[in-house]
């Protein structure tokens, strides 16, 4: 009986001691030594190394955001420009497209323009006008334009190709100017051209520049029957020769260069 009751007492206080030892695991405070029990806490988990200090990317985004311009995106373009043009109607092919004896098939002129278009961060594209205003004659032209620009800062160098219709016409300076321009003669054909420039701009949405381009026409006139007969009376044979040449067709291609100065609006 005596051993019964003393291993009643004993299982008794082993259970107690458990007891107390999962209480008192309980209360312990976080960070305790639990090296005691045979735990050992977790070590600390190291920082990203990747969240510590910025990536080679994100430096030079912040760099560059940092060396911005500040001016955001373009979406819409549009200037004018104004210069003088060196051309020469049949410069690379003649092929009876002007008489040179009474009208000249060459000159400096001065040129007025203006382009529209729209703009996808480095490229453009849009349209341009440009009026000629020769000694004996005008010449304009209508072109479609792409081109590339180089964003640095405040500075855009670009280049430009652009291709379209010519038109020559409206002669003047000469009483034989005077009776192509009353019959009518015209010459039209294809404009090719390149150019190269640079905008500065001095705010956000106003830049100015200068634009040096050079071109090829490829003209093409029809003759005029009206210029033959009658001939008046006492006509030099210069004219007689001019009146012929201009009731045939003719053609010729040009060659020009311009340089202008710009002014732009961005947005």
């Amino acid at each position: 009986m005596k051993r019964r009751i003393g291993l009643l007492w004993a299982t008794f206080s082993v259970t107690l001691l458990g007891f107390s030892s999962v209480a008192y695991a309980d209360d312990a405070p976080v960070g305790a030594d639990l090296e005691s029990g045979g735990l050992k806490p977790p070590a600390p988990v190291a920082a990203d190394a990747s969240q510590a200090s910025p990536s080679q990317p994100e430096a030079q985004l912040d760099l560059a955001k940092q060396e911005d311009s500040g001016r955001g995106l373009e979406f819409v373009w549009l200037n004018a420009d104004i210069g003088g043009e060196y051309l020469g109607l049949q410069t690379l092919q003649a092929k009876q497209l002007v008489d040179s004896q009474l009208v000249k098939s060459k000159g400096l002129g001065a040129v007025y323009g203006a382009g529209l278009g729209v703009r996808l961060l480095l490229f453009t594209v849009g349209a341009r006008f440009r009026l000629g205003n020769f000694e004996d004659w005008q010449m304009w032209t209508l072109n479609a334009e792409a081109g590339l620009r180089i964003p640095i800062g405040r500075v855009e160098p670009y280049f430009t190709f652009g291709g379209g219709y010519a038109s020559l016409g409206d002669f003047k300076g000469s009483a034989f100017a005077d009776s192509l321009k009353s019959a009518n003669v015209k010459a039209n054909g294809l404009d090719l051209r390149a150019g190269a420039g640079v905008d500065v701009y001095l705010t956000n949405t106003f830049s100015v520049g200068a634009n040096l381009s050079g071109e090829v026409v490829f003209l093409g006139r029809s003759g005029s029957s009206s210029l033959i007969v009658p001939v008046p009376a006492g006509t030099p044979q210069a004219e007689v020769d001019a009146r012929a040449l201009y009731g045939q067709h003719g053609s010729g291609i040009g060659a020009g260069a311009t340089l202008s100065a710009v002014l732009g609006l961005h947005f």
